[in-house]
Protein backbone atom coordinates (compact mmCIF):
# COMPACT_ATOMS: atom_id res chain seq x y z
CA UNK A 1 0.00 0.00 0.00
CA UNK A 2 1.38 3.37 -0.98
CA UNK A 3 1.52 6.51 1.15
CA UNK A 4 -1.23 8.23 -0.85
CA UNK A 5 -3.51 5.25 -0.34
CA UNK A 6 -2.70 5.10 3.38
CA UNK A 7 -3.64 8.78 3.72
CA UNK A 8 -6.81 8.23 1.69
CA UNK A 9 -5.61 10.54 -1.10
CA UNK A 10 -5.38 8.02 -3.90
CA UNK A 11 -8.13 8.09 -6.51
CA UNK A 12 -10.40 5.31 -5.36
CA UNK A 13 -14.06 4.66 -6.11
CA UNK A 14 -16.54 6.48 -3.88
CA UNK A 15 -20.07 5.65 -2.82
CA UNK A 16 -22.57 7.71 -0.87
CA UNK A 17 -23.02 6.38 2.68
CA UNK A 18 -26.47 5.44 3.95
CA UNK A 19 -28.21 8.50 5.41
CA UNK A 20 -29.28 7.74 8.97
CA UNK A 21 -31.79 10.05 10.61
CA UNK A 22 -34.23 10.15 13.50
CA UNK A 23 -36.87 8.39 11.38
CA UNK A 24 -34.79 5.41 10.16
CA UNK A 25 -32.12 5.05 12.86
CA UNK A 26 -33.71 2.06 14.66
CA UNK A 27 -34.42 0.24 11.39
CA UNK A 28 -30.85 0.65 10.10
CA UNK A 29 -29.43 -0.52 13.42
CA UNK A 30 -31.70 -3.61 13.38
CA UNK A 31 -31.23 -4.41 9.70
CA UNK A 32 -27.44 -4.40 9.85
CA UNK A 33 -27.65 -7.71 11.75
CA UNK A 34 -24.33 -9.55 11.67
CA UNK A 35 -22.95 -7.08 9.15
CA UNK A 36 -20.69 -4.46 10.78
CA UNK A 37 -21.99 -0.90 10.78
CA UNK A 38 -19.79 2.19 10.59
CA UNK A 39 -21.54 5.48 11.39
CA UNK A 40 -19.95 8.86 10.74
CA UNK A 41 -21.55 11.48 13.00
CA UNK A 42 -21.00 14.97 11.64
CA UNK A 43 -22.40 18.50 11.74
CA UNK A 44 -22.83 21.25 9.16
CA UNK A 45 -20.59 23.75 10.94
CA UNK A 46 -17.66 21.37 11.53
CA UNK A 47 -14.75 21.87 9.08
CA UNK A 48 -13.06 18.64 10.21
CA UNK A 49 -16.25 16.74 9.44
CA UNK A 50 -16.13 17.93 5.84
CA UNK A 51 -12.51 16.74 5.56
CA UNK A 52 -13.65 13.24 6.55
CA UNK A 53 -16.35 12.98 3.83
CA UNK A 54 -14.07 11.59 1.04
CA UNK A 55 -12.70 8.94 3.41
CA UNK A 56 -16.19 7.81 4.43
CA UNK A 57 -17.26 7.63 0.76
CA UNK A 58 -14.19 5.54 -0.11
CA UNK A 59 -14.87 3.19 2.80
CA UNK A 60 -18.49 2.85 1.65
CA UNK A 61 -17.30 1.78 -1.81
CA UNK A 62 -14.48 -0.47 -0.64
CA UNK A 63 -16.58 -2.35 1.94
CA UNK A 64 -19.88 -2.21 0.04
CA UNK A 65 -20.54 -5.94 0.39
CA UNK A 66 -19.26 -6.47 3.92
CA UNK A 67 -19.96 -3.31 5.99
CA UNK A 68 -22.87 -0.89 6.12
CA UNK A 69 -21.39 2.62 6.05
CA UNK A 70 -23.68 5.43 7.07
CA UNK A 71 -23.68 8.94 8.41
CA UNK A 72 -25.80 11.08 10.72
CA UNK A 73 -26.02 14.85 10.55
CA UNK A 74 -26.36 16.10 14.14
CA UNK A 75 -28.13 19.27 13.00
CA UNK A 76 -30.90 17.33 11.22
CA UNK A 77 -31.03 14.27 13.50
CA UNK A 78 -30.16 15.34 17.05
CA UNK A 79 -32.00 12.42 18.73
CA UNK A 80 -30.00 9.82 16.80
CA UNK A 81 -26.73 11.54 17.66
CA UNK A 82 -27.79 11.74 21.31
CA UNK A 83 -28.59 8.00 21.35
CA UNK A 84 -24.97 7.41 20.37
CA UNK A 85 -23.79 9.73 23.19
CA UNK A 86 -21.81 11.85 20.76
CA UNK A 87 -20.23 14.84 22.48
CA UNK A 88 -18.14 16.18 19.60
CA UNK A 89 -17.87 15.88 15.85
CA UNK A 90 -16.62 14.22 13.83
CA UNK A 91 -17.17 10.94 15.65
CA UNK A 92 -17.08 7.56 13.91
CA UNK A 93 -18.78 4.70 15.74
CA UNK A 94 -18.34 1.11 14.58
CA UNK A 95 -20.87 -1.53 15.61
CA UNK A 96 -20.34 -5.26 15.39
CA UNK A 97 -23.04 -7.80 16.23
CA UNK A 98 -25.26 -5.04 17.56
CA UNK A 99 -22.76 -3.64 20.06
CA UNK A 100 -20.36 -0.74 19.91
CA UNK A 101 -16.97 -2.07 18.86
CA UNK A 102 -14.91 1.11 18.41
CA UNK A 103 -15.35 4.88 18.71
CA UNK A 104 -13.04 7.41 17.06
CA UNK A 105 -13.32 11.14 17.74
CA UNK A 106 -11.58 13.41 15.25
CA UNK A 107 -10.19 12.81 11.80
CA UNK A 108 -7.90 9.87 11.01
CA UNK A 109 -6.51 8.58 7.74
CA UNK A 110 -8.46 6.03 5.72
CA UNK A 111 -6.02 3.28 6.68
CA UNK A 112 -6.90 3.75 10.37
CA UNK A 113 -10.57 2.96 9.73
CA UNK A 114 -9.66 0.12 7.36
CA UNK A 115 -7.64 -1.56 10.13
CA UNK A 116 -10.67 -1.49 12.43
CA UNK A 117 -13.00 -2.88 9.76
CA UNK A 118 -10.53 -5.54 8.63
CA UNK A 119 -10.12 -6.65 12.25
CA UNK A 120 -13.86 -7.34 12.40
CA UNK A 121 -14.24 -8.85 8.94
CA UNK A 122 -11.26 -11.19 9.15
CA UNK A 123 -9.90 -11.38 12.71
CA UNK A 124 -6.41 -12.78 13.06
CA UNK A 125 -5.88 -16.13 14.70
CA UNK A 126 -3.65 -14.56 17.36
CA UNK A 127 -6.11 -11.99 18.64
CA UNK A 128 -5.86 -10.90 22.25
CA UNK A 129 -8.48 -11.44 24.95
CA UNK A 130 -9.37 -7.76 24.77
CA UNK A 131 -10.04 -8.09 21.04
CA UNK A 132 -12.09 -11.22 21.55
CA UNK A 133 -14.12 -9.44 24.24
CA UNK A 134 -14.89 -6.58 21.89
CA UNK A 135 -16.26 -9.02 19.36
CA UNK A 136 -18.60 -10.88 21.71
Amino acid sequence: MGVLSWLGLENEPEKEPVELNDANFNEIMRSSGAKPLLIDVWSDNCPHCHKLVPTIKKLAAKYENSVTVGHINTNRSPRSAARLSVRGTPTVVVFHRGSEYERVVGVRGQHFYEEILNEIISPSEGETEKDAGKKE
